[in-house]
């Protein structure tokens, strides 16, 4: 049983954790509906990621998907539907998180969403394995730092209010910690590549349909937003979740969520240097 972080997979957590920190300012920088967005960097990601792992992953698409009565052989079937679980589970975690970091501060939204060490805690409790120190210790610090940024927030205005409700729903924490979970079932059966595009692949379709049922046109962007696509792209998408995935399959979702937590301060640098958004600071006692 995988029980802790190797130099590797440690190595490549920290590779996801400063792509993922560049979410939330592109999002923010591009001012475009954040389901379009998801949509547009997941359909992009499985375009450049699925035609090179058909190539360079022949064999293995072809031993999963070769079974005599049924479309998935028996030893891959449940590495497959743990891959859609986790797929479904990173559209609900677009949906909430991307929208979240257009209605509050990149810090805030980042900080909020940090609280997933909780829920993964939980869930590798609900499954019966005991979470390490370092992991509770993650968690401590966590819990921490969203209700300190929550609190800075509550004063700072009804649009920021309203993104503090979407990430205190807690809808995008336990998005991502479902689908960190879910991939670290996954992940020993089938390889990062295939197991990548099964979950864009689940994350594109439902997010277009989103897009369809809440009728945001999926593909009209202006000429910033289509950059800002290009990075969301090139950066969390295909080198953040890349090496995400790849890191599950090496070490627990525990010990990997506590290195996330530095997404959030990463994120809001990146926001303060590229976008010169500050962090809200809460009034002192002799404010007015």
């Amino acid at each position: 049983m995988r029980t802790k972080l190797d130099a590797v997979s440690g190595a490549a957590v920290l590779v996801t954790v400063l792509a993922f920190s560049t979410t939330a300012p592109l999002t923010a920088y591009a001012a475009a509906p954040a389901f379009a967005l998801a949509f547009g960097r997941n359909a992009l990601g499985l375009l450049t990621l699925g035609p090179a792992f058909l190539l360079a992953r022949r064999r293995e698409v072809h031993r999963v998907f070769s079974g005599q009565r049924g479309l998935v052989r028996r030893e891959q079937r449940r590495a497959v539907l743990f891959g859609l679980g986790a797929g479904t589970a990173l559209a609900a975690h677009f949906a909430t998180f991307m929208t979240g970091a257009q209605l509050t501060s990149v810090a805030m939204a980042t900080g909020l969403v940090a609280t997933q060490p909780v829920w993964q805690a939980l869930i590798a409790t609900a499954q019966g394995r005991r979470p390490s120190r370092v992991a509770w210790t993650g968690l401590a610090v966590s819990v921490a730092g969203a209700l300190v940024a929550s609190g800075a927030d509550l004063g700072t205005g009804a649009r920021a209010v309203t993104g503090d409700a979407l990430a205190l729903a807690l809808a995008g924490a336990v998005a991502l910690a479902a689908y960190t979970a879910l991939s670290e079932e996954a992940r020993p059966d089938v390889s990062t590549p295939m197991h990548s595009v099964l979950c864009f692949s689940v994350c594109t379709v439902e997010m277009l349909l989103l897009c369809l049922v809440t009728g945001v046109s999926p593909v009209t962007f202006t000429a910033h937003a289509w950059y800002a696509l290009l990075g969301l792209l090139l950066l969390p998408q295909l080198l953040g979740l890349f090496s995400l995935n790849f890191a599950l399959g090496r070490a627990p979702a525990t010990a990997v969520s506590v290195l996330l937590l530095l997404e959030a301060p990463m994120a809001a640098l990146v926001a303060w240097l590229w976008l010169g958004r500050y962090p809200p600071v809460p009034p002192g006692p002799d404010s007015p």
